[in-house]
């Protein structure tokens, strides 16, 4: 749930901050795969709905281990 106060962005603000294209963002709406806010006519995108959005699809590096094998012996 968004608060209030989180200030709206725009799609265009919105595809800036991500560092993609408005067409990506307006998929991402269309998809209903992120949530947004229909003022009148216009959609906009809460500042915490990006960020939380940006958290989940975050990938953490890999870790790697490694292997014993082919080592010398």
């Amino acid at each position: 749930m968004t608060h209030t106060t989180d200030r709206l962005l725009t799609v265009e603000e919105a595809a800036e901050r991500l560092g993609t294209g408005i067409r990506f963002v307006r998929r991402l709406i269309a998809e209903r795969r992120i949530a947004f806010v229909k003022v009148g006519r216009h959609v906009r995108l809460s500042e915490t709905v990006l960020t939380a959005y940006i958290e989940v699809h975050t990938v953490q590096p890999a870790r790697r281990v490694r292997s014993s094998y082919g080592s010398a012996a």
